[in-house]
């Protein structure tokens, strides 16, 4: 989403066909997910939909996506929410990338930082000339020709310091936030657009005998909420999407087999770092968000390689703070369903599948279900070749993402343990396995159509997890030794001085952002 920060309507409002009368859209449970896209509808559908959100109090939300992706501005910016604002009422941080610890092997670390790795010369890109350059001995780690992992370690942020010039890339962030308080805030905002909320546990599903689409939701209360477009947003039930509509789950679990975590808060400590750190451990691994009230932490682990107290004593003892919680169990099937949309029926969020946080797609895969639902809801009855290319793009999307994911666990040289082995050993998707080799061969990485991964991100963890060529494009033997030392040295010497300008991450939410002491009370 790409709308304007005005506050007025976007040009992407459906409007070709729209009907004279309303159409009632019906979202079915709160949480980030659902407010997201009760947000976003109210704001981009034509005037005549009617928009209702459905949820209950007594059913709480998983709530771990406190981490996000640069595209999350786009979305943010598309609402007309100021990015100040938003950091404020989410006690939100600002993340320039992923740190991952021990992942390759015990004792290593590297960052995969959004945004350029140095600066592509010629027709080639600039890891080539990194290979040769690495294999001269010429070369320091990959991470300090990325001017967000620079600033990122440096522990330095400034938004005017993002602004591209000819000689300083763009620089994109991303944000960490209390997806609790995220929810609430979107909540606000759709409602003063119109979106009309009704609390209550719905106890049945009332589909057409003919169609089989969903016609209405019953709630214990004896409410009857009629619709013409449903949203699933219920989390992992799926309880229109799945149990209504008998949509099936394809499980991906012989490639991602954690299937449990638990989610804990722990006290704030200084400085607040403006990155997420991931830490693999013996049957998982551990997250770590800083926000400006708290960090949040979590384990994702396999328990079929750790037991629950286990992993549970693990995380507690690796915490930067003192806990403020006791650890809250989550278990879940790695996976999507077989098809996000059927009849008038779609499903969002982890209602539609699940992946295990570990580049922080989780809200990203919601933004871009309701950049799809926007792009093809009917303004009629449904298209079945529409709904047939929305899932295809869907499960595109799901796929690629979770070869990525299953990268970091593959690519390993960890032996500490059963888990590791098992999944440097394991079988791969024939789409990720041409990609390795493809890149093992000679550096050589493309970007397939849409995916959400770019080819800078793909090296990053391709090299950080020990991935390394032997050949590199031949067009890299054009430079000398000395210029290749010293394009490289140049490349690192300007990030080293844009992290220098930059004030120290706390200072700018300090300045900027900084949440109001009754907000932390609240959260």
């Amino acid at each position: 989403m790409t709308g304007r920060r005005d506050g007025q309507d976007a040009p992407a409002r459906v409007a070709a066909g729209a009907p004279s009368c309303p159409r009632r859209l019906v979202v079915v449970g709160g949480g980030t997910a659902g407010w997201m896209a009760a947000a976003a509808f109210s704001r981009f559908l034509e005037s005549g939909w009617q928009i209702t959100l459905v949820e209950s109090d007594a059913i709480g939300t998983v709530g771990v996506g406190e981490a996000t992706i640069p595209q999350i501005r786009l979305f943010n910016a598309a609402l007309g929410l100021d990015e100040d604002d938003f950091l404020r009422a989410t006690q939100g941080s600002i993340k320039l990338g992923i740190e991952f610890v021990d992942w390759w092997r015990q004792g290593h670390r590297y960052m995969h930082g959004f945004g350029a790795t140095g600066r592509d010369l010629g027709l080639i890109a600039f890891h080539h000339y990194w290979l040769r350059a690495h294999a001269l001995g010429l070369a320091d780690d990959l991470g300090v020709y990325s001017a967000n992992v620079t600033a990122a370690l440096a522990n330095r942020f400034d938004r005017a310091a993002a602004q591209p010039s000819q000689s300083r890339p763009y620089m994109p962030h991303a944000f960490h936030f209390d997806a609790g308080l995220y929810a609430a805030y979107l909540r606000r905002h759709a409602e003063a657009r119109g979106v009309r909320r009704i609390e209550g546990t719905i106890s049945r599903v009332n589909r057409h005998p003919e169609s089989g689409d969903i016609g209405s939701l019953a709630l214990e209360s004896g409410t009857e909420i009629s619709g013409d477009f449903f949203v699933d947003c219920s989390g992992f039930r799926g309880l229109l999407i799945g149990e209504a509509m008998g949509v099936g789950y394809e499980e991906w679990s012989h490639w991602l087999p954690c299937d449990r975590a638990l989610a804990v808060p722990c006290a704030r400590v200084q400085p607040i770092t403006p990155y997420t750190r991931s830490t693999a451990h013996e049957g998982g691994w551990q997250w770590r968000i800083p926000l400006q009230h708290r960090t949040g932490n979590g384990m994702v682990y396999c328990s079929g390689a750790i037991s629950d107290s286990a992993a549970a004593d693990t995380l507690l003892a690796h915490l930067d703070g003192a806990a403020l919680a006791e650890p809250r169990p989550l278990r879940f099937v790695t996976g999507r369903r077989a098809e996000a949309w059927r009849g008038n029926c779609v499903a969002v969020g982890l209602a539609s599948g699940f992946l295990e946080p570990l580049e922080s797609t989780s809200i990203h895969m919601v933004q871009s279900a309701i950049e799809r639902i926007i792009a093809f809801l009917p303004a009629g009855k449904p298209d079945a070749r529409a709904i047939a290319e929305y899932n295809r793009q869907t499960a595109f999307e799901l796929e690629r993402i979770r070869d990525f994911i299953i990268l970091h666990y593959k690519a390993n040289e960890r032996d500490d343990s059963a888990f590791w082995r098992q999944c440097a050993a394991m079988p791969v998707p024939d789409s990720l396995a041409g990609r390795i080799e493809l890149f093992r061969e000679a550096g050589r990485i493309f970007k397939d159509g849409n995916e959400l991964f770019t080819e800078v991100g793909w090296v990053q963890v391709m090299i950080g997890q020990g991935i390394v060529p032997e050949r590199w494009h031949p067009l890299a033997d054009q430079l000398s030794p000395d210029e290749l030392r010293d394009f490289l040295a140049l490349q690192k010497h300007l990030n080293t001085e844009r992290a220098k300008s930059m004030p120290p991450h706390d200072a700018f939410l300090a300045r900027q952002c900084a949440a109001p002491a009754d907000l932390e009370m609240m959260a």
